[in-house]
């Protein structure tokens, strides 16, 4: 069973590196398979995180200077299932990132992106098939702009949990297609995400994350391509009576950084993210 283990392990993190060169780049927690209850209920599931990382970007320019918009990444919210159908569920996500920088003070709030989303499934075994519709919104801090950026997503969803002994590997398969946008080019929105995870005790686990997202563009509004991103990290994960905390480091490739420049940055991270199971 070790040496199953271990191929294991090696085949997702090899899957989760594909992941990130062929298109990448995660958001928001998503839902993931759950228990299927014995029968209907509602409100069955309420899951919270709040995540906050350091990011280390590489020097720009003759003189060496870093990008001052971008030092900290974080995230907070959660989804639910308004109502566990046994053979599906409904839902909604919630999510609100903040990003600092360092342009007017030590911790300078610059950015403000909402996600919003609903969803209902059906459950296939280990597999649930979703029906989503996905809104994002950016929003400047302490900085002017007018316009909306923004668009709405119509797609769906493939979730599905494999264990093998002590092993999860959860898949998060989705696409759909930007039904209205505000600024922004994209006409089509991909993504993939790979989350292994295996305890080690009854509170210490150890996980691996890869994620990939991939937008098709109108090449009319801003004269360019495809874009693709991707995040790669891991981590240690100690589990508590009400909760979890997880430490991780990893590496990212982001689109669209900025609202309004329309150019991917690259940098390192490391942070922690607590969660409600």
């Amino acid at each position: 069973m070790p040496d199953i283990d271990g191929s294991l392990i090696g085949r997702a993190v090899l899957a989760a590196c594909l992941a990130f060169i062929v298109a990448a780049r995660a958001a928001a927690q998503q839902p993931i398979v759950g228990p299927v209850p014995p029968a209907p209920e509602f409100l069955s599931r309420y899951d919270f995180h709040l995540t906050a990382a350091a990011l280390l970007t590489s020097p720009i320019g003759p003189q060496g200077i870093t990008d001052e918009r971008f030092s900290w990444d974080t995230h907070f919210g959660g989804s639910f299932d308004l109502v566990d159908y046994v053979g599906g569920r409904a839902g909604v996500l919630v999510d609100f990132q903040a990003v600092l920088g360092s342009e007017y003070r030590p911790f300078d709030p610059n950015q403000g992106n909402y996600t919003l989303e609903t969803f209902a499934s059906a459950r296939s075994g280990s597999t649930e098939i979703v029906g989503m519709f996905h809104h994002v919104s950016r929003h400047l801090s302490d900085r002017p702009k007018r316009m909306a950026i923004a668009w709405n997503e119509l797609g769906g969803r493939l979730l599905h949990r494999a264990t093998l002994g002590a092993t999860s590997v959860d898949v998060d398969l989705e696409g759909g297609r930007a039904v209205q946008h505000s600024f922004v080019d994209y006409t089509w929105l991909g993504e993939l995400n790979l989350l292994v995870r295996r305890p080690l005790g009854d509170h210490v686990g150890v996980f691996g994350h890869g994620s990939g997202q991939l937008f098709a563009v109108d090449e009319a509004v801003a004269h360019r391509g495809s874009q693709a991103g991707g995040l790669i990290e891991a981590g240690v994960r100690l589990n508590g009576r009400a909760g979890a905390i997880e430490l991780f480091a990893g590496y990212e490739k982001r689109v669209d950084a900025d609202p309004l420049d329309r150019l991917p940055q690259h940098w390192g991270l490391a942070g922690f993210r607590l969660l409600s199971r």
